[in-house]
């Protein structure tokens, strides 16, 4: 289950979607979860669904690879479709037992709050698939820079993202060895009362929560001893420059999303 985790991962291509600017990639995914949240119908989340198609077939990710990465997120999927289909009112009743009740609108909203998570979760995913973390950094404190203004650490902030985002992962790798590691000693992970299983793993908590403070501080001392003190007077070796294919994406989510807005407000 561990292996499914793919956030944080990179894979190296030379896609249309690996060239944009990181800039774009951060501003139009935002711009995707708002439609996201506006969309209400199944013609908006089909224009969502098709937009999100198109943008991984373009990036030339496998399929498989963002599959992958929902995996570990099924449960939280599967319980919010169940919250949704016992808990919505409204719509023709299809049947009743106890105190629950499913409706046609409870089936239609839980499917919709689903097919939601997914694609959100999977246009996240094309980001850091797509983009280095270095490069997330720089597009994520060049659009913050007008918050330097406030007083607002926006370096460190763009900076702890990316290294949390470097390291997931790492320590993903790091709790897999542990826990073949404890296996082999003996250890129990799947048997037993819930109760016993939370248990059996403090012998995989405790050993990767000292092994996480052992890389950071080893980080620390790295950046310290580069003469790292945060980002006054740093200077980039790759400036990030738009060009006409990231005017060309970002003028297109702006109409995604006005589109999205319109069809809502019209109920459509």
């Amino acid at each position: 289950m561990l292996k499914d985790i793919t956030l944080g991962q990179y894979f190296p291509g030379n896609s249309f979607i690996h060239r944009l600017d990181p800039r774009t990639k951060l501003l139009f995914i935002i711009v995707y979860i708002t439609a996201l949240f506006v969309s209400k119908s199944y013609v908006t989340y089909g224009i969502l669904l098709l937009v999100l198609a198109v943008s991984i077939a373009v990036s030339k990710i496998r399929l498989s690879a963002i599959f992958k990465g929902l995996k570990p997120l099924m449960f939280i999927m599967i319980f919010t479709a169940i919250l949704n289909l016992f808990y919505t009112k409204g719509g023709t009743e299809l049947f009743s037992f106890w105190v629950f009740t499913v409706t046609t609108k409870g089936v239609e909203f839980a499917f919709f709050m689903v097919l939601r998570i997914m694609m959100l979760i999977s246009g996240t995913f094309l980001l850091t698939y797509t983009t280095t973390p270095m490069a997330l950094t720089d597009g994520m404190e060049l659009l913050l820079t007008p918050f330097k203004k406030l007083h607002v650490p926006v370096h460190e902030f763009s900076m702890m993202m990316s290294i949390a985002l470097r390291f997931i992962p790492t320590l993903i790798e790091e709790a897999d060895k542990i826990t073949n590691a404890q296996k082999a000693r003996g250890a129990d992970f799947e048997t037993g009362k819930l109760t016993d299983r939370a248990k059996a793993l403090l012998p995989l908590l405790v050993p990767l929560f000292v092994s996480a403070f052992r890389r950071a501080d080893e980080l620390a001392i790295a950046m310290e001893s580069r003469c790292y003190h945060g980002g006054e007077g740093r200077t980039r070796m790759k400036k990030l420059k738009m060009a006409a294919p990231d005017i060309l994406t970002l003028v297109f989510s702006a109409l995604m999303l006005a589109v999205i807005i319109i069809l809502a407000r019209f109920g459509i």
